[in-house]
């Protein structure tokens, strides 16, 4: 299996602990997730209050043709106010790991993500990536970067 790599980086005007608290919420996600993958939580959100290693968060999400998949991820490490990891259980990918890493910085909080993900299928995911998916990935990401700033202003040039 081939594995991909993405990393995207973003500064907040807003604390470490504000940025935390959004973004390790998993019901803040379909607030950042763009309207057409139709992205739901499926989890009971009671059970989603507060992260923790070992937290299984399900999803419907409709990537492609507004067919929609379900999906399951496990938080697998969390630093509070550092980093959260989450790996998908069942879902669209053959492998997926994201990392959330967040660090105070003058006036704010530089929030990095680190993805690596494969694609089921060997050659036929290989095309996939290349046509298809590590676009779509890329335009998910500028999306929730925009949407990071409608919500909570943009990062002063220093």
């Amino acid at each position: 299996m081939r594995s991909y790599h993405l990393s995207f980086k973003q500064q907040l005007p807003i604390s470490v602990t504000e940025a935390w608290d959004f973004f390790s919420s998993p019901m803040n996600l379909a607030r950042i997730t763009p309207k057409e993958m139709a992205f739901t939580v499926t989890s009971d959100p009671a059970l989603l209050e507060t992260m923790y290693a070992g937290m299984i968060i399900t999803y419907k999400v409709s990537p492609l043709l507004g067919i929609k998949i379900n999906w399951m991820t496990e938080i697998t490490q969390v630093e509070e106010e550092q980093y959260f990891i989450d790996e998908q259980r069942f879902g669209p990918y053959k492998f997926w790991h994201h990392q959330h890493h967040f660090k105070a910085i003058a006036g704010g909080t530089e929030m990095s993500d680190i993805l690596t993900y494969g694609l089921p299928m060997g050659i036929l995911g290989n095309i996939a990536n290349s046509v298809f998916v590590a676009n779509k990935l890329q335009q998910i990401f500028n999306f929730r970067k925009q949407k990071v700033v409608e919500l909570f202003g943009d990062y002063p040039v220093r």
